[in-house]
């Protein structure tokens, strides 16, 4: 009975364990994300760097083309390379599952929408730290397409 005993407490420790680590891993990553959790966050940013705003307008579980956009230009290395040295990043998130954005962020949105004169996902419009537009694209194109205009903005604003 005893061997029963000190067996289960074993494998739910080690179980436990395995959860616990694995949960320091999500947090872990979530760090190290390059996009701002709010657009304060990437004001502030935007003032303390020097550093134009990307703002992505994008529909996260709906949209198709914002989607392949995301996996092809955003989460690629070469993006991140850049956009870590050169922008700071917001993405303005529109999904149907409203649970996926927090309630200020959605407020935040619906404002961010109605000031840029935003229609279609997705969209990119790069911005100052006052707000003023200094570039935009809308629609989807092949993630190289994407890197000149970046790059033009970026020497612009330096």
């Amino acid at each position: 009975m005893g061997r029963i005993i000190y067996t289960l407490l074993l494998v739910f420790s080690v179980t436990l364990g395995l959860h616990a680590q694995q949960e320091n891993e999500v947090k872990t990553d979530a760090e190290k994300s390059i996009w701002s959790p709010t657009m304060k966050a990437a004001i502030e940013k935007a003032t303390t760097e020097n550093k134009p705003i990307l703002i992505y307008f994008t529909g996260s579980d709906w949209c198709g083309p914002c989607i392949n956009l995301d996996k092809n230009l955003f989460h690629t290395e070469k993006f991140e390379e850049f956009a870590t040295e050169n922008l700071a990043l917001y993405t303005a998130d529109f999904p149907r599952n409203r649970d996926l954005v927090s309630k200020e962020n959605r407020k935040i949105n619906k404002e961010l929408i109605h000031r840029y004169d935003q229609s279609s996902f997705p969209t990119i419009i790069l911005v100052d730290a006052k707000g003023e537009v200094l570039g935009r694209k809308n629609g989807a194109y092949l993630p190289e397409y994407y890197f000149p205009f970046f790059e033009k903005i970026v020497s612009q604003y330096k």
